[in-house]
């Protein structure tokens, strides 16, 4: 007998980009793969699923974490957000808007990684110089060697320089 067939499931009240979802869940089920297939969230990419590359960074109660190191039943009664919270009525949000401009998007799979952790940042209300936006930045990685449009683009909206 196939043992997950058995599993018990569990319920989870979760309330994602605003809306409150209401799902039973496998216990093993990474948080990453309940927005992507049970909610059709798909900004939240997949990379390494060990927490080494940050494309599946979400904020969880307004803290930057890797959904691929979480479990659907830890979201239970928490806040969270996505990539797709940022744009609003067909606007980018000002850090996507900023990766636009600066350069910061390449092939676009880390994208939303960078994007959450710098929303993160940017709700934190600290004003960092370029090379702590680096460090704050180095859990998510880019392939395409975007980090200088990218950091360009956080420096920006962080605080405000026009470059």
């Amino acid at each position: 007998m196939d043992e997950l067939a058995t599993e018990e499931l569990v319920e989870i009240t979760v309330t994602v980009n605003g809306t409150v979802h209401r799902e039973r869940v496998s216990p093993r089920m990474h948080a990453a793969d309940f927005l992507r297939q049970r909610l059709g969230l798909t900004g939240t990419h997949i990379g390494c699923e060990q927490g080494v590359c940050g494309m599946c960074t979400v904020l969880l109660d307004g803290e930057a974490v890797k959904g691929c190191l979480l479990l659907a039943p830890q979201l239970d009664g928490r806040e969270l957000r996505t990539v797709e919270s940022l744009a609003q009525g067909g606007e980018l949000a000002p850090l996507q808007q900023a990766f636009k401009d600066c350069g910061g998007l390449q092939c676009g799979f880390c994208t939303p990684g960078f994007l959450m952790t710098a929303t993160a940042l940017r709700e934190s209300g600290r004003r960092l110089d370029r090379e702590q936006i680096r460090e704050e930045l180095s859990g998510v990685l880019c392939r395409c060697t975007g980090y200088d449009g990218i950091l360009t683009a956080v420096d920006r909206v962080l605080n405000g320089e026009q470059r």
